[in-house]
């Protein structure tokens, strides 16, 4: 397959549109990561973006609308707390998961009876929707398990051959996919952390609650990326953290024990890298190094994470440690990210 690729303007975004009414798969940019999309309604089309991701089946794909009131023509049982949620929060990278409509084929939802629906902030997404005149079923636009795009060259590199078009645009705001909250259940839970953070939901839905249980890989997942390893380079990550209370104790702890197993590595000429922030990446010898930005701002951390972790695989690094942010706000998504990336192997400094 040709894959077009093109700047996004709207020339290229009204060609988009043909391709997904025709049945067809278009990468295409969001405030958060670029998405993977194909008409919502159509269960081959849905089926397609399983294929070139190389995606499970049974992993649910995020609906995208271009209106709030398009929430109506897709879900059921809208209440009081979902109509709060979209009024503070949309559009905006916060993905609400409902009862589907019938519309909705189970190769869209991954077989369940609800769906996962979102309206992003990026007006070429919204412009790509209301062009296409269908809902855009998009899970994010790279292979499955690995760092999600927030570069068309990442895109290029894990799709091209594969898809019909993408639309390239990187002026992202977050960096990091949105925030998933579970409406069907007696108490809100969020499923994935983003930016659209648990204090703030907190604010809206007082009895929100954070999903504490991680989903293996037997389990039939209820949103995106709740699978134990996901957002994965080739090389094997470690995070690093340390209990020190003293901020600055806690970074010589942090370095310093990094700096050992660099060290360790070099012996055994294993190639390390470090996943490093401003203020600590002139601290590591002997091993390719790489900062998110400033320890101090978490939205840059976010928008730089996913690039930073696919740099490491351009360089053939073997292993990554990475340096913790703190969970909270931001921090827990950015965590949550890194985690998963590890497969949750920690190493207390």
């Amino acid at each position: 397959m040709k894959t077009i690729i093109a700047d996004a303007d709207d020339v290229s975004i009204m060609a988009a549109s043909k391709i997904i009414k025709s049945g067809g798969l278009v990468a295409f940019p969001t405030e958060t990561v670029y998405g993977l999309g194909a008409n919502a309604f159509d269960p081959i089309a849905a089926k397609k973006i399983y294929s070139a991701k190389g995606r499970p089946s049974d992993n649910p794909l995020i609906v995208h609308i271009a209106n709030k009131k398009d929430l109506y023509s897709v879900v059921k049982n809208i209440n009081a707390e979902i109509k709060n949620l979209i009024k503070n929060f949309w559009p905006g990278p916060l993905t609400i998961i409902c009862k589907k409509k019938t519309c909705i084929p189970n190769e869209t939802s991954g077989g369940l009876d609800t769906v996962a629906v979102r309206f992003p902030a990026n007006p070429i997404a919204q412009k790509l929707i209301l062009y296409a005149g269908v809902p855009i079923a998009a899970p994010s636009a790279n292979i499955s398990g690995k760092p999600s795009c927030t570069r068309a060259k990442h895109v290029i590199k894990d799709l091209n051959g594969k898809i019909d078009m993408i639309l390239c645009d990187d002026k992202f705001s977050f960096g990091i996919e949105s925030t998933i909250v579970d409406m069907t259940q007696k108490s809100p839970v969020i499923l994935r952390p983003g930016a659209i953070t648990f204090e703030m939901l907190k604010k809206i839905l007082p009895n929100v609650i954070m999903n504490k249980n991680l989903i293996i890989d037997d389990e039939h997942p209820k949103a995106p990326g709740m699978k134990y390893k996901h957002y994965s380079p080739e090389a094997d990550v470690f995070i690093v953290f340390s209990d020190e209370k003293n901020m600055d104790i806690r970074e010589r702890k942090i370095v310093d024990k990094i700096n050992k197993m660099v060290s360790n590595n070099q012996e055994k000429k294993i190639k390390s890298g470090v996943l490093a922030f401003n203020q600590t990446k002139e601290f590591y010898k002997n091993c390719f190094v790489l900062s998110m930005g400033d320890k101090n701002n978490l939205f840059e951390i976010a928008n730089n994470l996913f690039d930073c972790l696919r740099e490491f695989d351009l360089n053939q690094v073997e292993v990554i440690y990475a340096e913790s942010v703190d969970e909270k706000e931001l921090g827990s998504a950015i965590m949550n990210r890194l985690l998963k990336s590890a497969a949750y192997k920690k190493i207390k400094a």
